[in-house]
């Protein structure tokens, strides 16, 4: 993608890039809405990246366009301190912000992107673009940020710039992504725990439901609250507590009746899903793949009923990985609302499994869907030309 995105780039701005990054989509294993609960999250970067290629120029006008559909954007550096909706360059702009307050300043620049991370799907667009930009603006403009911080920039664009409360795990899976691994983040700590591998042989099939999720206009910002709520009680109730993150499945159960009936459900959701996260570590280091997937069908029941992030397409989708062989386990995958869900498949009837479940879904709702056998990828990168 970097060498045709650089010719592309030329062919537009009449000089080649001088710094070029990607980064990757990413695939939230287990631990759905727990990231900005404090809780334990096992991510992965994808072999699908978004491409951002810059070079300095004079004044303080940049423009950034994208070749995927020829749009292009131009804002000057001078008025961007507020968002404006609907702009995709927005997440552009955010970072420069973001930088900006961290003390870096950062100059004009031309800019091309390509990505072929699906938008809206639940394989974190968004994290891959503005991890994207920020790595190419660290080569222009001498930005120095450890990982973790560079992380917490891209969550600013999101929280600050966008008003979205997301918390950090698409920007830790985009950055700290291992090839052929799984991540195990913990967000309190703000650190990636370790890596454990996916065993030989298996794959994951991403089916994307084609029901686009936009996380800023969805129930997003009110299931966190409904999070920081149910803590707050929990916390008054188990005085060691901080969130949602240190209450056990038994404390939760005895303290049932402080909390309202859905208060409760989405506390039961996060809990779960931490519990759920520590035992997929150990299932995995044990080699036990099929208590592994059985985790993943136990966690898509969690978001229908407990924290109602799923849609009657995710749904019939996950059923369908129940009836059609070669599926170990699967659920719906990212924030939820719409986008995808990840089916965990032996790698040689991978391409066969997921045909099948298209052609299935099909029939049932008319809707053609995509679908993915994703590679587990590294994390991103950049350069100096």
């Amino acid at each position: 993608m970097n060498h045709e995105l650089k010719n592309e780039f030329f062919t537009r701005f009449g000089a080649m890039p001088e710094a070029v990054s990607q980064a990757p989509g990413r695939l939230e294993i287990l631990g759905n809405h727990t990231d900005y609960n404090q809780g334990f999250v096992l991510s992965c970067a994808v072999g699908l990246n978004t491409a951002f290629a810059a070079r300095r120029i004079p004044g303080t006008v940049c423009t950034v366009r994208d070749f995927r559909d020829g749009s292009e954007k131009q804002f000057d550096l001078n008025t961007i301190d507020n968002a404006v909706p609907g702009d995709w360059s927005n997440y552009v702009k955010g970072m420069i912000v973001a930088l900006r307050r961290r003390g870096f300043q950062i100059g004009a620049f031309e800019a091309g992107m390509r990505s072929s991370v699906p938008l809206s799907a639940g394989m974190s667009s968004s994290a891959a673009f503005e991890t994207s930009v920020g790595f190419a603006l660290r080569e222009l403009f001498d930005v120095k940020l450890s990982k973790e911080e560079w992380a917490l920039a891209g969550q600013e664009v999101e929280n600050s710039y966008l008003g979205l409360k997301t918390g950090l795990l698409d920007q830790f899976s985009s950055i700290f992504g291992k090839k052929d691994s799984i991540i195990l983040s913990d967000f309190r700590k703000i650190a990636v725990l370790k890596t454990v591998q996916l065993p030989g042989g298996y794959a994951v099939a991403v089916i994307n439901s084609m029901k686009k999720h936009n996380l800023v206009d969805s129930e997003y910002n009110t299931r966190r609250a409904d999070c920081e709520s149910a803590a707050e009680i929990l916390c008054d109730i188990y005085s060691d507590a901080q969130t949602l993150r240190d209450i056990s499945l038994e404390q939760l159960g005895n303290a049932k009746a402080a909390l309202g009936e859905r208060e409760y459900r989405r506390a039961l959701h996060v809990v779960g899903e931490c519990t759920r996260v520590n035992l997929a570590v150990e299932y995995l280091s044990n080699g036990d793949i099929k208590s592994f997937g059985r985790l993943w069908f136990d966690s898509h029941e969690s978001s229908r009923i407990n924290f109602e992030n799923s849609t009657p397409e995710l749904d019939y989708l996950v059923e369908l990985a129940k009836s059609i062989p070669g599926c170990l386990g699967a659920r719906l995958s990212g924030g939820g609302f719409g986008g995808i869900t990840i089916h965990l498949v032996k790698i040689d009837e991978a391409e066969q499994y997921a045909r099948k479940v298209c052609a299935a879904y099909k029939l049932r709702t008319g809707i053609e869907a995509e679908y993915y056998i994703c590679e587990l990828g590294d994390g991103a990168s950049s350069v100096k030309l």
